[in-house]
């Protein structure tokens, strides 16, 4: 694993080599780091430079402390973002909290934002929906990371580890349980939001919502599956974002 010199090297990692251009960044979902998206790295290397944003407060940044709102975190990802690499052409890839987070930052991007975004698992922005697992109790929050999935086994059964865990993921959900979005100009790239058709947060109607977040082509793509239907259909999202990375530049 590598990460960018300068200061995109804190918040933005690399984990194979890959082609020049164009670029892929990832953004993680709630309570999800860099990692995750490893083998997705693996999958794609040989079609982009794949990078994967590392929010504060956890793997090799467990010792900073989290944001725990959207905001702050869109602003700080958008800073590293402008100043590294300028020019390039990027395609953004979120999944869960992650699309709103990827979304955030292409505002803020504006002209210099991605070519095409993918929002995967998450309903758009415009879709308000009401959450308070954040104000859940330690079994609560254990109980709805096993609904959804996503966390290895494994965690659950090591109090250390998951006290940790719990911490960031109570924090994730605190970030985008709160987030209200803020009517503005929609983006002006493609966007392709991807769901499980058995994802318990998100329908299909609040996925098709995405339509309504920019002038350009919209696609929406149902896998099978839940909320984390990258486990198990990986395969299948390599295929769709190797033919965004390789297709046109974005709109306007």
């Amino acid at each position: 694993m590598t990460s960018p010199n300068g200061p995109a090297g804190m918040w933005l990692r690399r984990f194979h080599d890959g082609a020049g251009d164009p670029q892929l960044v990832c953004f993680p979902h709630a309570g999800g780091s860099a990692s995750y998206f490893h083998q997705l790295s693996g999958l794609l290397s040989p079609y982009a430079d794949v990078l994967t944003a590392q929010y504060p407060g956890r793997q090799d940044r467990r010792l900073e402390p989290l944001i725990d709102n959207i905001a702050e975190l869109a602003d700080r990802l958008a800073e590293v973002l402008s100043g590294h690499e300028p020019g390039r052409r990027r395609v953004f890839f979120g999944h869960s909290m992650g699309s709103v987070v990827a979304f955030e930052v292409a505002r803020r991007l504006g002209a210099d934002g991605p070519s095409w975004l993918f929002a995967s698992g998450r309903r758009a922005p415009a879709a308000y929906r009401r959450g308070e697992v954040h104000l859940l109790d330690d079994a609560g929050l254990v109980a709805e990371m096993r609904r959804v999935g996503g966390t290895d086994p494994r965690v659950l059964q090591d109090e250390e580890l998951l006290a940790m865990v719990l911490q960031i993921v109570r924090n994730d959900y605190k970030a985008v349980e709160s987030y209200l979005w803020t009517p503005g100009e929609p983006l002006n790239c493609p966007i392709t939001a991807v769901v499980g058709d058995r994802d318990p947060n998100t329908t299909i109607a609040e996925a098709s919502a995405w339509a309504e977040h920019t002038t350009g082509p919209f696609d929406l793509q149902v896998m099978p599956g839940g909320h984390f239907y990258l486990d198990t259909r990986l395969n299948d999202l390599a295929g769709l974002l190797v033919k965004a990375v390789q297709g046109p530049p974005r709109q306007g």
